[in-house]
């Protein structure tokens, strides 16, 4: 089995959409690693705020398959496609690692970039994957996210996510 870790965002029905990801994931994957759910600006452009938060999943499917799976799963939740990059989204999943893998697998850049770029990634993944190390630097996500110059601003949610 190989860890998995997923992103998940959305500004767009936050709740219902968020409740329903981490649904779909569960039984799409089995158990889930949860971190807490962050209220974040919208990056790249004006919008209504996004709440994101990440999950680890363990799978013996390929990459291409997980990210295929993922974009099932936006798709059923109204995520629509075409639009510009930076927009508001029903629901917006993405594999950022796959095991220690790096590089290009199944058309996919692994680890994502997002992963050192921004806050509403690294943070949540330093919350539950403290000692885990980036696949490219090496270090541990919780050093990563003690040195990260950006922009903190991660505001906790107390949203109830559903159990298995």
């Amino acid at each position: 089995m190989t860890r998995c870790w997923i992103s998940i965002g959305s500004n767009q029905a936050r709740e219902r959409s968020i409740r329903a990801a981490v649904t779909a994931l569960r039984e799409q994957f089995g158990p889930l690693v949860l971190s807490r759910v962050y209220e974040t600006a919208a990056v790249g452009f004006d919008g209504e705020p996004f709440f994101n938060l990440v999950a680890g999943i363990d799978t013996e499917r390929p990459v291409g398959e997980v990210v295929r799976q993922l974009r099932v799963i936006e798709n059923a939740n109204g995520r629509v496609r075409g639009g510009e990059r930076f927009a508001p989204r029903t629901l917006d999943l993405d594999l950022l690692t796959y095991g220690d893998c790096a590089g290009e697998i199944d058309g996919v850049n692994l680890p994502r970039a997002e992963i050192l770029r921004q806050a509403f990634v690294l943070g949540p993944l330093a919350e539950v994957a403290p000692t885990e190390r980036h696949p490219i630097l090496g270090l541990t996500y919780a050093r990563l996210w003690a040195g990260y110059r950006g922009d903190k601003v991660l505001r906790p949610i107390d949203l109830a996510l559903p159990t298995e």
